[in-house]
């Protein structure tokens, strides 16, 4: 489990410089890729399905 955490983490800091940059390349969408897998796999998955779903929710109740 702490290599996964590890993974993640590093993953993540990865991603964040990516955006920062402005240029997302090829291997910058693999890394982001990576990053989504790698989370699905996680403890934290159910979390974030969940806050997801909410957000979801709360954006299709909202009237034009």
């Amino acid at each position: 489990m702490a290599i996964s955490v590890s993974v993640v983490l590093l993953l993540l800091i990865l991603a964040v410089v990516f955006l920062r940059n402005g240029a997302l390349k090829v291997s910058h969408a693999i890394v982001c890729t990576l990053l989504g897998f790698f989370l699905a796999g996680s403890s934290m998955a159910p979390t974030i399905h969940n806050g997801l779903t909410a957000t979801a929710d709360i954006v299709s109740g909202l009237q034009p």
